[in-house]
């Protein structure tokens, strides 16, 4: 071999020496080490907190491959952060309207409503006579502050504006209304004696140790209280996100909403994507 193809043939084998190195070092995003475990950011209503701790403790112990990790806050401002681009693996709303808000913008590859709930107003648990027990009883002068979740991102407050407005009584108890940033913040409003009563969901007056309840709003004063499950459409791990929402719609999740006070409405054939 003369000189001119001896150097030839040493800068082929060093190109490929350094395009074997480059990939060596190089993994596609569905391969990991054996001890590297998958993370899932699950979006979730505040007011799912403890039953979603409880669930993704459950889950990680049948998938010790997955990590589960929570984002609570209001449905509204979770649906504007994925809406805007933070990462996301699924999302679970306290209403059907911000998940059909990411789903017509394509954000959403799959959801299904997942739990019903009850709107309840509660007070004081100190508080033992002339309890409410109707919203006409909020507009006398012994409730000087009414907590409410801000109607345009806590469908809590949506929900309620919805109840006093259906009652004609939205304008009259205005001037009292005292706005939450989520419904976990409106119960602290009254636990912590800063609101005279506040509308929350049943399931989180049932947890309020300094809350009790006073009354039940008829259900046919608002639109029915409806939590969807959905898989975001970017999510880097569509795999794991599926074997979660199969969790979440399956009989150990079912029994952690229930004891919690929630109803579970999920049905394969209510299934959208």
């Amino acid at each position: 071999m003369d000189k001119r193809r001896q150097a030839v043939w040493m800068a082929s084998l060093a190109a490929m020496l350094t395009s074997l190195t480059l990939l060596s070092g190089c993994r596609t995003t569905d391969e990991r080490k054996p001890d590297e475990r998958i993370e899932l950011l699950v979006s979730a209503a505040v007011s799912l907190q403890r039953s979603m701790d409880r669930i993704g403790e459950a889950f990680e112990q049948a998938h010790p491959d997955i990590r589960i990790t929570m984002n609570y806050g209001s449905s509204g401002a979770l649906r504007q952060q994925i809406a805007e681009g933070a990462p996301a693996d699924l999302f679970i709303s306290a209403d059907t309207v911000q998940m059909d808000r990411l789903a017509d913008d394509g954000l959403i590859a799959r959801q299904a409503v997942l739990l019903g709930n009850r709107l309840t107003v509660v007070v004081p648990a100190d508080r033992s006579d002339n309890l409410p027990e109707t919203l006409e009883d909020l507009a006398a002068g012994e409730y000087r502050a009414v907590a409410i979740g801000d109607p345009n991102t806590v469908p809590a407050g949506a929900y309620a504006a919805e109840a006093l407005r259906h009652a004609g009584l939205l304008e009259t108890l205005e001037p009292k209304l005292v706005y939450g940033k989520d419904v976990r913040q409106v119960l602290t409003y009254v636990e912590s004696g800063n609101a005279d009563a506040g509308f929350v969901y049943r399931t989180d007056a049932l947890l309020s140790g300094a809350a009790r309840e006073a009354f039940t709003l008829p259900d046919d004063l608002h639109a029915p209280i409806r939590y969807p499950a959905g898989i975001v459409k970017a999510t880097a791990h569509p795999e794991a996100a599926a074997r979660f929402f199969a969790f979440l719609t399956g009989d150990a999740a079912r029994r952690i909403f229930e004891a919690d006070g929630f109803v579970f409405l999920y049905s394969p054939d209510g299934e959208s994507s």
